[in-house]
């Protein structure tokens, strides 16, 4: 298992492209309204516009899992709350997002 992706909540998309692209040193990816992304060292790294709509309130990290659904219940096993049902995002990519008990967030992702 392995921290995959880290996706930030934006409100101004191409505000914040041209801040990550001066911080990488390069031109996104993937270039879409909905979502940009680097990949960096075998980092993703994404922005989304509509990440404060689906209650981020700071980056979000997806750890890479080869079950998602085992993952998930292994975590509300240990105690966390599923907070976000697997989902498809394109690509045959599941993701979904659960809380520990402190209430932090921890993204699990699949494909």
């Amino acid at each position: 298992m392995s921290m995959q992706t880290l996706i930030y909540p934006v409100k101004d998309l191409d505000a914040a492209k041209a801040i990550f692209t001066a911080l990488l040193g390069a031109a996104p990816e993937m270039d879409q309204p909905y979502y940009v992304g680097w990949k960096v060292d075998g980092q993703d790294i994404g922005l989304d516009p509509h990440g404060h709509s689906k209650g981020l309130t700071g980056p979000q990290p997806y750890w890479q899992v080869d079950d998602i659904e085992k993952a998930i219940t292994a975590l509300v096993d240990a105690g966390a709350e599923v907070t976000d049902k697997p989902h498809d995002v394109g690509g045959g990519r599941q993701i979904a997002t659960v809380k520990d008990a402190d209430g932090n967030p921890i993204g699990i992702m699949q494909g």
